[in-house]
């Protein structure tokens, strides 16, 4: 999708890396989330499953360890495109708690962009609320009332594989070279 928007208008792209923080003993059940910079959120559930600050600040490592891979492997041969002044859009297929979504617009705004923008097609109304307090616009094109899962309003919803992002960041980048 983001390659899709950043064509349409004539943006470049890019990869905001964050990750799940994930509960101790189940690894799909995200507790929070944290972003490439090291800040991170924590949802209610930590506190209610008692999360230690020892396990928190470990998987917070790890996680950043696995961001610090991804970034090496996504944009081997060139930096970050820079934010600072321009009107930035990010983009996700949804968002359940908003966590991960809260970790990127904290980054990205971190790097001083004009216009921060909150893209996705689906939300629960929890999330959508906590993201809006960190966006200068939010457009989500449905909230609704049941809502478990992202990937319930897929008919399809199969895992971005790294190559495909690899391929599609390489694509975008010799174009921007071009250009």
């Amino acid at each position: 999708m983001g390659q899709i928007i950043a064509n349409a208008l004539e943006g470049e792209l890019d990869v905001v890396l964050t990750r799940k923080i994930p509960a101790p003993g189940n690894p799909e059940l995200a507790i929070g989330a944290v972003g490439e910079s090291g800040w991170y959120f924590l949802d209610s559930r930590a506190g209610v499953l008692a999360v230690s600050e020892a396990y928190t600040q470990h998987a917070i490592k790890a996680e950043r360890a696995l961001m610090a891979e991804r970034r090496a492997r996504y944009t081997p041969h060139r930096p970050k495109v820079a934010l600072a002044d321009r009107n930035v859009i990010i983009v996700d297929d949804g968002l359940a708690t908003g966590a991960t979504m809260m970790a990127a617009l904290h980054d990205v705004r971190a790097e001083a962009p004009k216009r921060l923008i909150c893209a996705v097609p689906v939300a629960s109304s929890g999330a959508l609320t906590r993201v809006k307090a960190l966006a200068d616009e939010t457009v989500c094109l449905e909230v609704p009332a049941e809502f478990w899962a992202v990937g319930q309003f897929y008919g399809d919803f199969p895992q971005v594989d790294d190559s495909e992002v690899i391929e599609i960041l390489s694509r975008a980048a010799a174009a921007r070279m071009r250009a």
